[in-house]
């Protein structure tokens, strides 16, 4: 008997509107309505089995073959850098990416090397790189916003939603990098195991996002 097909959910926001979507589409999801602290939860009437993981972990479950699906941020694929396959933007959790530092300063000006700090590195070199900038990345764990107001660093690269927490510490946008949104990612052996499966998910998953789009 074929188990149930496994997907990884990154916790928090993206779980709670893919929960939303999957109530869309119809499927009982009291289980992840009513977990606890269970970390594996069961979709019965979809033959779902539920991971609940962080981000950066999705995508080593999805590359390690142990989920065949998994739903994460574009920032998560886009500073990993595994290999999936990505097959749908879920059009949730929209944010960006964004280099931003004190107001008023011209952060392009000038020819000295500049001090990134930032909790993405790969993405931050990645977007340097393509303006041919050489550039001094501190990797921060904590509050990025906070390097440019001690001095650690000229300017930051970081997520950005509404903007309201660089304006109440005196910074703003020097420059938009890359649009972020919650993907569906699978599994390459999976999806050729069990392509008929994966795909019959993905299409009811596609009508629940057409049917919301049509109601706003």
């Amino acid at each position: 008997m074929n188990r149930p097909l496994r997907i990884a959910l990154t916790k928090g926001r993206l779980e709670k509107d893919t929960v939303a979507l999957f109530q869309r589409i119809g499927f009982d999801c009291s289980q992840l309505i009513d977990k606890g602290r269970r970390l594996i939860l069961e979709i019965p009437d979809a033959d779902l089995e539920v991971v609940l993981a962080k981000a950066a972990d999705v995508i080593t479950y999805i590359e390690n073959g142990v989920c065949d699906i998994g739903v994460v941020g574009k920032d998560t694929i886009i500073e990993q850098g595994k290999t999936f396959y990505e097959v749908m933007d879920l059009g949730f959790g929209r944010c960006r990416f964004a280099l931003a530092g004190p107001k008023g300063q011209t952060f392009y000006k000038g020819y000295n090397v500049k001090r990134i700090a930032t909790k993405y590195p790969n993405v931050a070199r990645g977007f340097f790189e393509s303006k041919g900038m050489d550039v001094d990345i501190v990797k921060i764990e904590g509050s990025v916003e906070l390097a440019p107001l001690i001095g650690l660093a000229d300017a930051i690269v970081d997520i950005v939603e509404t903007g309201g927490t660089l304006r109440e510490n005196g910074l703003e946008i020097y420059d938009e990098i890359v649009p972020i949104s919650a993907r569906v990612i699978v599994n390459i052996a999976s999806m050729k195991m069990k392509k008929e499966r994966i795909e019959a998910l993905l299409g009811k998953i596609e009508a629940a996002k057409a049917q919301k789009g049509a109601e706003q």
